[in-house]
């Protein structure tokens, strides 16, 4: 039998990656100092030597997990958000936690800054003041988590359809309204969030036209 070799040296993008791994599989409950120090084979003081505590792990699990923002190669203010909001949109359903992690006061890493930072390049020389800027990003962002929280819910359109539509065999005739909705909806439905990410775009660009 050989001899084990040595632990590997730790580092926060390999401390980063554990902790992601806890939380993938089991959630953000479940990381923790301890936690993450043991999938690594170390103690829990050892990690304090790198990070002075969950939160600031959680910080560091959330840069590495949402990354860098992509390169928008739309032409355009409209079709530039609307790739960032699409791409946003899958780091949140690779990585379900990261909804949670993004809640409250928290450390902000450069990576999630440079989201923001790219989004808002592409509203520069919009007639549009600094806060309405932010809240039209905070807007994007917050379709976007909606839509990956409901994802990772398992509560998806398809299921939310089939309980609606079970409902409606027993009780169709309290909802008009309802039936009438669900029975054009089975003719071609559109999914939630493009849906939705063009109705917000769709303000916003009547804002700007009205303006210039």
């Amino acid at each position: 039998m050989g001899k084990r070799g040595p632990k590997p040296a730790l580092s926060l993008t390999g401390i980063a990656d554990a902790g992601i791994a806890v939380a993938d599989a089991e959630g953000l409950a479940a990381v923790s100092m301890q936690r993450v120090a043991a999938e690594l084979g170390y103690t829990k003081m050892s990690l304090y030597r790198y990070l002075p505590g969950k939160a600031e792990l959680v910080a560091l699990m959330l840069e590495q997990a949402i990354g860098e923002p992509p390169e928008l190669t739309s032409q355009g203010w409209r079709a530039g958000l609307e790739q960032w909001s699409r791409k946003l949109l899958e780091r949140y359903v690779a990585h379900p936690w990261a909804i949670e992690a993004t809640v409250g006061q928290r450390p902000l890493g450069p990576y999630e800054m440079s989201w923001m930072e790219v989004a808002l390049s592409r509203l520069e020389g919009l007639p549009l003041k600094g806060s309405e800027r932010l809240d039209t990003i905070a807007t994007l962002a917050g379709h976007g988590r909606m839509l990956a929280q409901q994802a990772a819910s398992m509560v998806g359109e398809a299921e939310m359809t089939q309980a609606i539509a079970a409902m409606l065999r027993e009780h169709g005739e309290r909802f008009p309204h309802l039936m009438a909705a669900m029975g054009e909806a089975g003719q071609g439905a559109g999914q939630a969030f493009e849906f939705g990410l063009a109705r917000i775009l769709d303000g916003l660009e009547a804002l700007v036209s009205r303006r210039s």
